[in-house]
């Protein structure tokens, strides 16, 4: 078996406050006079995990923070294997938080800039927010991918499905006639309406999570013909008791179902993962040959918003490491 973090891979489901070394986490929460979060892991339903995440990011107070978080992700990512990313944060939540405009956003894209003339990782962001947050400030996130065209790669609503996505709407119908990509989470913690919602609503291009898509044949039609991605995230779908363990997690069914599936890692440092532990974790649970991880590796590619010459040395890396064995992943890099 060939070593996966030699893989070259795209996470294009990671939350940047959710990558937070702990390390870092606890020297920031001390330099703020704030208790360190815990080290997170199992959480009684999606309310616990979003408790726990408002402390982990009440401890990101000053530009120097969001400059260090996203150059260490860079860091971690490079060691993953990791040649690109595209990193959700909530960048208007964090100046409404702060009081301040544009130094959340612009000290992040700093950090990112550092870390891949450091590492070589390339990223985007996605801006999101929570469904259950106002409109204005979904109009805000607009405005801000707007003003960064070639660092935002898309908007989109997170949070708890149960809060409709309808009151959104005209923001989404305005993000995409200024063509900007919209990437939504749903079927997740709710059923397969959610998607569909996030889909004729939402306008979206991709789908964070969709999990719960097989639970309506039509709608697992209508998604395959129209090749829309789902980023799946196994560990935190348990983690989040979404689903009992790993082997009963529905990836196998999904990709069997020919829906075009991504494997991400969504928030890694509070489940404890990593991309290439999910990796091994998916080729241990259902015996998945290299070729089959190269072929996932491929499908984030495929469904990335990166410059066609990012994707490129990704899929030439990928293929290096199918026929080689792994040389030629940092050939990805760069």
């Amino acid at each position: 078996m060939r070593d996966l973090a030699l893989l070259p891979k795209a996470d294009l489901h990671v939350h940047l406050e959710s990558t937070v070394r702990p390390g870092t986490l606890a020297e920031l929460a001390a330099a703020h006079g704030l208790p360190a979060p815990g080290p997170g892991g199992a959480f009684a339903g999606f309310r616990a995990f979003a408790d726990h995440n408002a402390l982990v990011r009440a401890c990101l107070r000053t530009a120097g923070d969001f400059r260090r978080v996203a150059r260490e992700f860079c860091a971690d990512a490079a060691a993953d294997g990791v040649a690109y990313a595209e990193v959700s944060f909530t960048a208007a939540a964090h100046e409404e938080r702060l009081g301040v405009r544009d130094l959340p956003l612009a000290a992040v894209l700093d950090g990112l800039a550092d870390g891949r003339a450091a590492h070589g990782v390339e990223t985007r962001v996605i801006l999101d927010q929570s469904r259950r947050r106002a409109v204005s400030r979904f109009r805000r996130t607009l405005d801000l991918a707007l003003a960064h065209p070639d660092a935002v790669a898309a908007i989109g609503l997170a949070g708890q499905e149960s809060y409709p996505l309808e009151p959104f709407a005209d923001v989404c119908a305005r993000a995409r006639a200024a063509g900007v990509r919209l990437v939504h989470h749903a079927g997740e913690d709710a059923g397969p309406a959610s998607i569909a919602e996030a889909l004729d609503r939402g306008l979206a291009d991709r789908i964070g999570h969709g999990t719960s898509i097989l639970g309506d044949p039509a709608l697992v039609a209508r998604v395959r013909a129209a090749g829309v991605p789902l980023e799946v995230c196994p560990s935190s779908n348990v983690a989040l008791g979404l689903v009992p363990s790993l082997p009963a997690h529905p990836l196998p069914a999904l990709r069997a179902a020919g829906l075009h599936v991504t494997l991400g890692t969504d928030v890694p440092a509070i489940v404890g993962t990593t991309l290439t532990g999910e990796y091994t974790r998916v080729r241990d649970a259902w015996g998945w040959s290299d070729g089959e991880l190269a072929d996932l590796a491929l499908a984030g590619v495929a469904a990335s918003f990166a410059p066609e010459p990012v994707r490129a040395r990704l899929r030439a890396g990928i293929a290096a490491w199918r026929a080689s064995g792994g040389a030629g992943a940092a050939g990805a890099r760069g």
